[in-house]
């Protein structure tokens, strides 16, 4: 769900847009160290799919608005880090040039959708399936994890 412009206070807007970036520079640090060049076209492949999937949008509450989600999907192509910058890259371009949600609460979307959906639930199914599988999961999208 994209956050729009009046739906949360100033000083919890620059808060929340000081922790994404924040969480954005570590995921850029951390991307660069494990992303090669097999990958890089492959993270510009999952930002399109994620960015098409997410310009297919309904309503929820209040001039709120949902839509399908892909980050988990560019988590496992390109690996967590990748992931949510692609996710971060897709939030950023619906924000500035479809006024897909709010620019004061880009912060606060990113947080939520880009940094602790794909970071999140990422790390959750890698710990599941490890857990499932005895810690002989080996796939290159959840050894970065």
């Amino acid at each position: 769900m994209h956050i729009p412009d009046g739906f949360i206070n100033g000083s919890t807007s620059l808060a929340g847009g000081g922790v994404a970036a924040g969480g954005l520079a570590i995921g850029l640090r951390q991307a660069g160290r494990t992303l090669d060049e097999r990958r890089i076209p492959m993270a510009g492949l999952a930002a399109s799919f994620v960015f098409a999937v997410q310009m297919l949008n309904f309503p929820v509450a209040a001039g709120t608005s949902g839509h399908l989600l892909g980050g988990v999907l560019a988590a496992v192509l390109v690996g967590p880090w990748a992931g949510s910058l692609c996710v971060a890259v897709v939030l950023i371009v619906q924000a500035f040039l479809f006024a897909d949600g709010g620019l004061s609460a880009l912060g606060l979307s990113s947080l939520g959708r880009a940094e602790s959906h794909v970071l999140g639930n990422i790390y959750a199914v890698r710990r599941a399936l490890a857990a499932l599988a005895g810690n002989r999961v080996r796939h290159n999208a959840f050894v970065c994890c």
